[in-house]
C-alpha cells in the first residue's frame, strides 16, 4: 500500500486524478498549500460536489497529531453558518487522511483584488459585514479562524461570501501558543517547520511574536482584509517574511490610501482594529458588524449630501435680524481676541441658559492630558469644541508634523483621529452635535463625526470662527478684512451676513446665541490688528 501512496503523490498528487478515495472519485486538482492538497471531488453516494483536502504524509503519520487534528475537526463540523464552508467528514482511506469539505464556487477575494485592484466602498464594506457575521458566529463557540486572509475568502457568483478553513491553522498546528516563534509552524504557501502559524501579512502582532493568541487576532486579520478591499493593498508587505513581519509589528499602514469617500466611522473602525496592544484593540467583532451595517445605511443619505452640495441647494436662511453684535474696538492680539470672544460667548450662552434653568446646577471639572506625541494646535485660533450636549470632545493637535481633528467622548480616555481633517483648524459643533464643521486649505468643511467622508461648505473661508445656528445656516469669516458669511448647513452660495458701520473693517469670531435668533460677534476698526503678533 506504501508503493500505492507514492504513485498517488508524484507530479503534485496530479495522479489521483480518475480514483477513488472510499466513496468519493477525484476530478480534478485545486491546489495546494500548507495544510496539505485540495481536490474538487464527487461524492458517489450523495450526489454532490466536494471538495477534498488530502493532509500531508508527515502529518498523517504522527498518530499523536492526528488523533488532536480529528477531535479540531469534530468541533469545527459543527460550524453551520451561511457564510462559513462547511466540513462536513474526516475520512481516510488506504494510508490517506483526508477532509471532505464543502465545495465553494466562484473566486477569491484575493483573486478578485488581483484582477480589479480595489473594490468599491459600498462593496466592500457589504463583503466585510459577511466576513464579520461569519467570525461572530464561530466566536460565539468559543472558534477562531487564525488565518482568515484574502485567499480564504471566497465569492460565490451569486455574491454570498463564504469563509474558508475555519480553525483549521489550530487543528493543524496546534495549539497556537508557544515560548517563542521557533516553536510552531508558519503557513507560507508551504509549511515551514521552525517558524510561526498564520501568514504573515494578516497575523497579529501577538501572532508574530509567538505569544498566545485570542480572538482579537482575528479582529486583526478582518481589519487587514478590510484595508486590502478599499485600497487594493496589503496593510502590512514586505520583500522577505522578515520584512513582513516587521511591518506587522512596528509599523502602520499607509492610512493615505483609503479612498476619500471611505466613511469617518469605517476609518476609526480599521484603526481599531489594527491597534498593535491587543489590549486597545477592539474586542468583540461584532461591534464592527454594527459599524458597518451602520455606515452601510449612512450611505445613501451622505450621498445626498454631497449632491446638495454640489448642486448648491439652499435651505431656508436665517432672518437678518440676527445680526446683532458687540463691537471690540481696542488694539488687541489674535490669540487674546479669540480668549476674550471665547470668553463673552461662554458667559452669555450660561445666563441665558440659566434664566430657564433649574436653580441647582452641577459643575464639572476636568483636565485632559494629550496623548504622548500629540501637541494643541497654536493660540491663534480655537482648538477645542465640546457637543451641545457636553458628551464629545473636539480638539486640533498635530503629531509626526500632520495637523488633524481628534474626537474623545467625555466618559473615555481615547481620543480617535478624525479622518479627512488634515490640516484642520477652529473646529465648531453643530446643534445636534453629529456634526463638526472646521477649516482647511482656505475652504470651510464638514464632516460626521460617526460617519461620512468630509463635505466642502464654502470655497470662501478664513480660520476666523465659525459657529452653527439652530435654524440651518453656519456663520463664519471669510477674510482678514471682511464681515461676516452666512452658508446654508447643506452648502451653497454664501450671503453676507453683517455689515460693517462706520470705523468697522473686519468682524471675526461669531457666536449664535441659544435661541438661533441672535449672533455675538467681535469687530475691529483695522484688520492687522486681528494677525498673529508674532507674524
Amino acid at each position: 500500500m506504501e508503493a500505492d501512496r507514492n504513485v498517488f503523490r508524484d507530479a503534485e498528487g496530479g495522479s489521483l486524478i480518475g480514483r477513488n478515495l472510499g466513496s468519493y472519485q477525484i476530478l480534478s486538482f485545486l491546489g495546494k498549500g500548507g495544510m496539505g492538497e485540495v481536490y474538487r471531488a464527487q461524492d458517489t453516494n450523495l450526489r454532490r460536489e466536494v471538495a477534498l483536502k488530502v493532509l500531508p504524509e508527515a502529518f498523517a503519520q504522527d498518530p499523536e497529531r492526528l488523533a488532536r487534528f480529528r477531535r479540531e475537526a469534530q468541533l469545527l463540523a459543527s460550524l453551520n453558518h451561511n457564510n462559513i464552508g462547511g466540513i462536513y467528514e474526516f475520512e481516510q482511506s488506504g494510508n490517506m487522511d483526508f477532509l471532505v469539505l464543502e465545495m465553494v464556487p466562484g473566486e477569491t477575494l484575493g483573486e478578485r483584488i488581483a484582477a480589479s485592484g480595489p473594490l468599491p466602498v459600498e462593496e466592500a464594506l457589504g463583503i466585510a459585514k459577511q466576513i464579520a457575521e461569519a467570525l461572530e458566529a464561530a466566536h460565539e463557540k468559543g472558534i477562531m479562524h487564525r488565518d482568515l486572509k484574502p485567499a480564504n475568502v471566497k465569492i460565490t457568483p451569486e455574491g454570498k461570501v463564504k469563509v474558508l478553513d475555519f480553525g483549521l491553522a489550530k487543528a493543524f498546528g496546534g495549539d497556537g501558543t508557544a515560548s517563542g516563534p521557533s516553536d510552531l509552524p508558519m503557513q507560507t504557501g508551504s509549511t515551514v517547520e521552525g517558524t510561526i502559524l498564520g501568514t504573515a501579512a494578516y497575523m497579529s502582532p501577538e501572532q508574530a511574536c509567538g505569544k498566545k493568541v485570542d480572538k482579537r487576532a482575528d479582529v486583526w486579520a478582518f481589519g487587514c482584509v478590510v484595508y486590502e478591499l478599499l485600497t487594493g493593498k496589503q496593510a502590512f508587505a514586505g520583500e522577505t517574511i522578515t520584512e513582513t513581519l516587521a511591518a506587522v509589528v512596528k509599523a502602520e499602514p499607509e492610512w493615505s490610501r483609503l479612498p476619500e469617500t471611505t466613511l469617518v466611522g469605517i476609518r476609526v473602525l480599521l484603526r481599531r482594529c489594527l491597534q498593535k496592544d491587543k489590549g486597545r484593540r477592539l474586542r468583540d467583532i461584532g461591534d464592527a458588524r454594527i459599524e458597518i451595517e451602520e455606515a452601510l445605511a449612512a450611505i445613501p443619505a451622505t450621498a445626498r449630501a454631497s449632491q446638495e452640495a454640489t448642486a448648491a441647494a439652499v435651505p431656508s436662511t436665517p432672518p437678518r435680524g440676527m445680526r446683532s453684535r458687540i463691537a471690540q474696538k481696542r488694539t488687541i492680539s489674535a490669540g487674546l481676541v479669540c480668549i476674550i470672544a471665547a470668553l463673552l460667548a461662554s458667559l452669555t450662552t450660561l445666563y441665558l441658559r440659566r434664566s430657564s434653568a433649574p436653580a441647582s446646577v452641577s459643575v464639572t471639572r476636568f483636565t485632559i492630558s494629550l496623548p504622548a506625541g500629540q501637541r494643541l494646535a497654536g493660540p491663534d485660533q480655537p482648538a477645542v469644541a465640546l457637543s451641545p450636549d457636553g458628551g464629545l470632545l473636539v480638539y486640533v493637535a498635530s503629531a509626526g508634523g500632520a495637523q488633524q481633528l481628534y474626537v474623545r467622548a467625555m466618559d473615555s480616555m481615547d481620543a480617535n483621529p478624525v479622518p479627512g481633517t488634515e490640516g484642520a483648524a477652529a473646529p465648531f459643533f453643530s446643534p445636534d452635535g453629529q456634526w463638526v464643521g472646521f477649516f482647511a486649505d482656505g475652504k470651510l468643511h464638514k464632516v460626521s463625526i460617526r460617519r461620512g467622508a468630509a463635505v466642502t461648505l464654502s470655497d470662501h473661508s478664513f480660520p476666523g470662527g465659525a459657529s452653527w445656528g439652530g435654524q440651518g445656516a453656519i456663520a463664519f469669516a471669510q477674510r482678514i478684512n471682511s464681515t461676516l458669511l452666512q452658508v446654508p448647513e447643506g452648502g451653497g452660495p454664501a450671503e453676507l451676513l453683517t455689515r460693517p458701520e462706520k470705523g468697522e473693517l473686519s468682524h471675526r469670531w461669531p457666536e449664535f446665541l441659544p435661541n438661533g435668533k441672535a449672533l455675538l460677534f467681535a469687530a475691529s476698526p483695522n484688520p492687522g490688528e486681528w494677525t498673529n503678533p508674532g507674524s
